[in-house]
């Protein structure tokens, strides 16, 4: 065959490559029905009974049986192939060449084989599986499956690795709370087994409030130096505080007096002296007939374990406007704040002589030596030090005494109780007293309470009705 445009050796360029100088003008998208995957009946070993010859710029067209008439018409109505991927079927026959003879456009080893080869035989189409076109979408997507498979492949690897870092993370916060929960046993453990309990509690009908009764007592035990005072005997109860916390409301914390004056079984005494003179019980019922509450739980003190406890914390923050110089506590003081190791903090809650307010302004600075000791031992310096805690634990275990009934979390609510009280949102100051200088003889100078006031303010207080700050005579001016 032989072709009109420029006699090209149709051995060199097949009919899929002819330049498109060449052919025929067609509308857009329409394909050759030539370049159909038709389907042609052979024999074995003969030639193709129809063969599309080019001659020119026209095309013959095969002569199709019915079957390979249905398979092109399917070919038709789907996606039609280009020209480019015609099937050899429906190419012009070339002759076997030697390799220096094949097209350029297709390796020599792919170079088809002779219309006589037995590769080329026509079968019969029964004999051949039925082949559908596939659609560009599905060609696109066995061509990029592989692309996918990295990306899948990952997903899995991903997925199986969140359920064992889950599970890792989850471990790891067991084992952390199963340490804390035996870290905080443990302390509970060593706390209660440190703590040296006494009757003090009485059988007074409970009331909604929780109340702590803190006392600090100057009883003597040989390790601290009272400043001039160490030829008194016994023991007095010189700090008396009431804390309520109630259920709604700011907590509140109020001195009474060390020298108010007490009737007990008909015998009048000053309430330091009740607990010795008396015994424990009788002073927490003085105290709750002038509160009108229940006390709760009771905390008590010694002054020589206050200093330990202040050495402890390696010294508070004091502050007190007046330069003093007083034998009778020992305390040297220059006017300002200064950090006060324990023998200066003992000896600033218990100086009154060189103070113009007297009881009253001992009073004061007992509550100021007692919340700087809270704050200091909740600070994030103490805490974060372990050998200052135990330090700071040792010291106060050994100089505190408590209630029947208490427990390291009642001791722990009336830390977090007091250091609520002595701050900027809770209440401070003293009972309200109708006579600062009343005497009894055999007494002596007392301070006379006014018992309807502070029924009214405790039951206030107790009731979270009071609002946030100083209470007592001095609050008023």
């Amino acid at each position: 065959m032989t072709q009109e445009s420029g006699g090209a050796d149709p051995h060199i360029n097949p009919p899929s490559f002819i330049p498109a100088g060449n052919r025929r003008t067609r509308p857009s998208g329409q394909v050759p029905r030539s370049f159909a995957p038709a389907r042609t009946s052979r024999q074995s070993g003969q030639a193709p009974s129809a063969r599309p010859s080019v001659t020119g710029n026209d095309i013959e067209e095969p002569q199709l049986n019915a079957n390979a008439t249905a398979s092109a018409n399917v070919a038709d109505n789907g996606r039609r192939t280009p020209p480019s991927f015609s099937p050899k079927t429906g190419r012009a026959t070339r002759s076997t060449a030697p390799d220096a003879a094949a097209p350029r456009s297709i390796p020599p080893s792919r170079a088809r084989m002779s219309s006589g080869s037995s590769r080329n035989a026509v079968r019969n189409p029964s004999d051949m599986p039925v082949s559908r076109p596939s659609s560009p979408a599905a060609n696109v997507s066995t061509k990029f499956s592989h692309l996918g498979r990295p990306a899948a492949a990952t997903a899995k690897t991903v997925t199986a690795r969140r359920p064992r870092a889950l599970r890792i993370t989850l471990c790891a916060i067991a084992v952390l709370v199963a340490a804390l929960i035996l870290s905080v046993f443990g302390a509970w453990q060593w706390v209660d087994s440190k703590l040296n309990r006494s009757d003090w509690l009485t059988d007074t009908p409970n009331t909604p409030a929780s109340t702590w009764l803190i006392l600090g007592s100057d009883e003597r035990d040989g390790s601290t130096d009272y400043g001039g005072v160490d030829n008194i005997s016994g023991f007095r109860t010189d700090t008396i505080l009431v804390l309520i916390k109630p259920k709604s409301g700011p907590s509140s914390l109020v001195s009474i007096p060390r020298d108010s004056l007490m009737n007990v079984d008909n015998q009048y005494m000053k309430i330091n002296a009740v607990a010795l003179i008396a015994g424990k019980k009788a002073l927490v019922s003085n105290v709750e007939q002038i509160t009108g509450q229940k006390i709760d739980h009771v905390a008590q003190i010694k002054f020589g374990g206050l200093q330990n406890v202040v050495n402890a914390l390696d010294g508070i923050e004091l502050c007190y406007d007046e330069d003093v110089q007083d034998s009778y506590s020992g305390l040297n003081w220059k006017a300002g704040c200064h950090t006060a190791d324990g023998s200066t903090a003992l000896s600033f809650s218990r100086m009154r002589y060189a103070d113009a307010r007297g009881d009253f302004g001992r009073n004061e600075r007992q509550r100021q030596v007692i919340s700087a000791i809270v704050k200091k031992a909740s600070s994030s310096e103490t805490l974060t030090n372990p050998s200052k805690i135990v330090a700071v634990s040792n010291a106060a275990m050994s100089a505190l005494t408590v209630d029947e009934k208490t427990n390291p979390y009642t001791l722990l609510t009336m830390a977090l109780a007091f250091k609520s009280a002595t701050g900027s949102n809770g209440i401070s100051g003293s009972v309200y007293w109708s006579d600062p200088d009343y005497y009894v003889d055999g007494v002596g100078s007392s301070v006379l309470l006014d018992d309807a006031k502070n029924t009214e303010l405790f039951n206030q207080l107790a009731d979270g009705t009071y609002k946030a700050g100083t209470v007592g005579n001095l609050a008023e001016g």
